[in-house]
C-alpha cells in the first residue's frame, strides 16, 4: 500500500509516498516536480526502512535497576516508567518548587505541535523552563530577521535572477531546495556562495568567497559599505520603508573592502564584485544557513545580511525574499500561567527568551550553567526529549559533568545515546512514519500539510504527543490536556484556520490557508515597531546594545580561544552535516555507513606536508577544551590554515566527539550562542 506523508528523518519536512506492506516500511520516495531522473537523491530516505526496523531501536520502557546509575536497566510498562517519572516531577516541585524541572528539546520531533505541546505541559505544571537548542540552530538567526523586519524570510530561489547562499548546503541539508536553485541555475540565474569551505555548491557558483571563518558579519559590512558607496541600493525602498539608514551609512565607512578584505582571507576585487552582481540583479534572494549559527556574534551578522536584502529592495518581492504568512493558529503554549516573578534559567538573555509569542526559551548553554553552577538557581531534574546533549551541547565535557550531577533524568529517544547512559528512564518514541503531527514548516508559512501517520508503532513506542498527554495527566493537567487523539489536538489549534485533520488527509499535497501575497508591506507594514524595517533598532539601543550592526566597530576576533593562537596556531571548523546523518543520528544504519563509514580532519595540502601528513593517517585535533583523534583528509576545500573537523560521529566515537574542542564562555550577548563553530586548534600527526 502506497501512502503521502511527510518526512521528518531530518529537519527538511519533504513530502514523501511511502509504501507499506504488513506494517513494514519498504520503500519512502520524495515528492518533487522534476522528472525521476533530474531528482536529487537522500540517502537517509533511501535507507529508511532500515532505520524504521533497526534491532537497536528502544521498543519498550527502561528503568533503572535498584543499583541506580552504577547498574543496568530493566524494562517496564509504560505505567510504571510514567509513574516513576510522574513522582519525581512532584517530588521536585514540592520540595524546591516547579522551575527545579527542565524540559530540554532537540531537533528529531521538530518544532510545531510537538514543540507547542512541551510547552504547554511545563507551563501548566509551573516550570518556566522548556528549552531547545535554538541559540545554535536557527531561531538566534530568526531574532535576527525578526528584529530586523519582523519574520524569517523565505528565499524564492527558483524564481530569482540572482542567489547569495550564505553558510547552506542545500545539497546535503535540504534537496528540495536544491532543486530550486538547480533549477534557477538553468534559467541563467547568477550564483554568489559564501563559504569557507568548498561545497558542492561553492564549485557550481559564478562567484565563491572562502571567508575566513567566524567573519561573515566583517564581509556582510563590506558588501554593504560598497553598495551605499556605489549607490545601488534601492532609492526608494530605502527613503519610504527604512529606518536608520544614515547610521548605518556611518557605520559602513570604516568597512571599505581594501580596509577590510585581507582580514576576510578574500581580494578586495571579489567582494566589490559580489555586492555590484547581488545589488544590481534584480530581483535577488538570499538563502543564510547554519554557517551563520554557532558564533559569538550570530545576531550581528545575520542582521547585516539582514540589511542587505532590505536596501536592495528584494523584500517581499517574487524571486526576492519572501515574507512568510503564518497559518492562523491557537496558541497552545499557556505561557500566561506561570507566574510572572519566576524567571527562567536562561534569564540572562531576555530579549532572547521573548522576541516572539511561541518560539520560548533556547539559550540551551544556560541548562548547563543552572546544573553545574546553580545560577540562576539549581535545576535538579531534566527530561532530554529528541536530542542528545552528552554529544551535540557545547563543551561536551562540561556537559556530561552537568548530566552526572543531576538528580533524576529523563530521556525520550528511538535509540539508545551517550546521553541515555546517564539517564534513569529511557521512554521509546515512535519513529516519523509511525505518528501523527503538524510540522512547523506547516503552520509557519501557508500551505498546510500533515505528517500522518502510515504505520502502527513498532513494539510499545509511542508518539511524543501520547507521552507527554499521559505524563500531563498523571501531573493532575487533565483539563489542559482534555485530548484523547492527536487529530483532536490538531483539529483545536488550526481551528482559526478553518482547516481540520480530516481535510488535510483528503487532500495530502497540502491546502493552502490564503492566498500567496508579495508586497504586503505597502498595506500592512512590516511586524516592527516602527513598522518599517528597522536597520536601527530602538529596541537593542535601549538594551544599551549596538542599534546598526557593528556601529561601535568590529569587536575583534570572534574565534574561541584566539587570544591563545600562537599555543593553537590552526582554525578549526565544525564539520560538514553530511546528507547521510542527521546530526549523530543514523550513525549505526549499515546502509548509510557503506557510503561514510566515519570520519575525517579536512587538512589542506600546505598544511599536510607541512606537518609530514598524508592522507589517511590518524592525527590529533587540540584545543584547550579537549582532543580528538580522525583520519586526515587532505583536501583543497580548506584554506591554508584551517581545518574542517567532522561532526556528530561522537556518540558513536568518544574520540571523534567534536564537542570536546568546542568552548562555552563566549557567548552572543544577544541570544547566548557560543563560539562552536569555530576554534583555535593545534594539529599533530599520531599513526599511519
Amino acid at each position: 500500500m502506497k501512502k503521502h506523508t511527510v518526512c521528518r528523518l531530518c529537519s527538511s519536512c519533504c513530502p514523501v509516498e511511502v509504501h507499506v506492506e504488513e506494517n513494514r516500511l519498504i520503500a519512502a520516495d520524495r515528492l518533487s516536480s522534476l522528472p525521476a531522473g533530474q531528482r536529487v537523491p537522500c540517502p537517509k530516505l533511501q535507507a529508511a526502512p532500515e532505520i524504521t526496523h533497526s534491532p537497536l531501536r528502544i521498543l519498550k520502557p527502561l528503568v533503572r535497576d535498584e543499583k541506580g546509575r552504577s547498574g543496568g536497566f530493566r524494562e517496564a510498562s509504560w505505567d510504571e516508567a510514567l509513574d516513576i517519572v510522574a513522582d519525581q516531577f512532584l517530588q521536585f516541585k514540592e520540595r524546591f518548587g516547579p522551575e527545579s524541572v527542565c524540559w530540554l528539546r532537540g531537533m528529531a520531533a521538530d518544532w510545531g505541535a510537538p514543540w507547542d505541546y512541551a510547552n504547554r505541559l511545563m507551563n501548566a505544571f509551573g516550570s518556566p523552563n522548556t528549552v531547545g537548542n535554538g541559540s545554535v540552530c536557527h531561531v538566534a538567526r530568526e531574532m535576527a530577521h525578526n528584529y530586523t523586519y519582523g519574520a524569517m524570510t523565505v528565499p524564492q530561489a527558483k524564481d530569482a535572477r540572482c542567489i547569495l547562499v550564505w553558510g547552506k548546503n542545500d545539497r546535503n541539508t535540504n534537496p528540495g531546495a536544491f532543486e530550486a536553485i538547480l533549477q534557477a541555475r538553468r534559467q541563467g540565474t547568477k550564483l554568489i556562495v559564501v563559504d569557507p569551505v568548498k561545497t558542492g555548491l561553492a564549485a557550481m557558483a559564478d562567484l565563491w568567497l572562502q571567508v575566513k571563518p567566524g567573519h561573515d558579519g566583517l564581509l556582510a559590512m563590506s558588501m554593504i559599505h560598497e553598495i551605499i558607496a556605489s549607490e545601488s541600493y534601492d532609492r526608494d525602498f530605502v527613503a519610504n520603508w527604512t529606518t536608520g539608514f544614515r547610521e548605518l551609512r556611518k557605520a559602513a565607512e570604516t568597512f571599505a573592502p581594501a580596509r577590510v578584505a585581507s582580514d576576510l582571507w578574500l581580494d578586495p576585487r571579489d567582494i566589490r564584485e559580489a555586492a555590484g552582481v547581488y545589488a544590481s540583479t534584480r530581483p535577488a534572494c538570499i538563502i543564510d544557513g547554519n554557517g551563520l549559527d554557532m558564533q559569538a556574534n550570530t545576531f550581528q551578522a545575520t542582521r547585516a545580511v539582514c540589511i542587505l536584502r532590505a536596501i536592495t529592495g528584494n523584500l517581499d518581492k517574487p524571486g526576492g525574499d519572501f515574507i512568510p504568512q503564518p497559518v492562523p493558529v491557537r496558541n497552545l503554549q499557556l505561557k500566561e500561567r506561570l507566574p510572572a516573578r519566576l524567571q527562567p534559567v536562561t534569564s540572562r538573555y531576555p530579549l532572547f527568551n521573548a522576541f516572539h509569542p511561541t518560539w520560548g526559551l533556547h539559550a540551551q548553554s544556560c541548562v548547563v550553567d543552572a546544573i553545574l553552577e546553580e545560577k540562576p538557581y539549581p535545576l535538579r531534574m531534566l527530561v532530554v526529549q529528541s536530542g542528545n546533549p552528552a554529544v551535540t551541547m557545547t563543551d561536551s565535557n562540561r556537559v556530561r559533568k552537568a548530566l552526572q550531577k543531576l538528580q533524576f533524568l529523563v530521556v525520550i529517544d528511538l535509540f539508545h545515546t551517550r546521553t541515555t547512559r546517564f539517564a534513569d528512564v529511557v521512554l521509546p518514541a515512535a519513529g516519523c512514519f509511525e505518528k501523527t503531527q503538524l510540522n512547523r514548516a506547516s503552520m509557519r508559512n501557508n500551505l498546510v500539510i500533515l505528517q500522518d501517520r502510515v504505520m502502527d508503532c513498532l513494539g510499545e513506542s509511542r508518539p511524543d504527543w501520547e507521552i507527554m498527554f499521559q505524563l500531563a495527566r498523571r501531573l493532575g493537567l487533565h483539563g489542559e490536556f482534555p485530548w484523547e487523539t492527536v487529530e483532536e489536538a490538531i483539529d483545536y489549534q488550526l481551528e482559526p484556520s478553518g482547516i481540520t485533520v480530516a481535510m488535510l488527509r483528503e487532500r495530502p499535497s497540502g491546502i493552502a490557508a490564503m492566498e500567496i501575497a508579495f508586497e504586503k508591506y505597502r498595506e500592512q507594514g512590516f511586524a516592527t515597531p516602527s513598522r518599517k524595517v528597522e536597520i536601527l533598532s530602538e529596541r537593542l539601543r535601549d538594551h544599551g546594545l549596538d542599534a546598526v550592526p557593528y556601529m561601535s566597530g568590529w569587536a575583534g576576533d570572534p574565534i574561541s580561544f584566539s587570544d591563545r593562537r600562537h599555543e593553537y596556531p590552526f582554525i578549526g571548523m565544525s564539520g560538514a552535516r553530511s546528507n547521510r546523518f542527521t546530526h549523530t543520528q543514523f550513525h549505526t544504519v549499515e546502509a548509510l555507513l557503506k557510503m561514510e563509514p566515519g570520519g575525517f580532519v579536512d587538512i589542506h595540502p600546505e598544511d599536510a606536508a607541512g606537518k609530514g601528513i598524508t592522507e589517511g593517517d590518524r592525527v590529533r585535533v587540540e584545543t584547550p577544551r579537549g582532543e580528538v583523534c580522525m583520519r586526515a583528509r587532505i583536501s583543497g576545500a580548506v584554506h591554508p590554515g584551517s581545518l574542517r573537523v567532522a561532526w556528530g560521529w561522537g556518540d558513536v566515537d568518544p574520540e571523534a566527539d567534536l564537542n570536546c574542542l568546542t568552548d562555552d564562555e563566549k557567548r552572543d550577548v544577544v541570544t547566548g550562542t557560543p563560539s562552536a563553530r569555530t576554534f583555535m586548534c593545534r594539529l599533530e600527526k599520531v599513526g599511519t
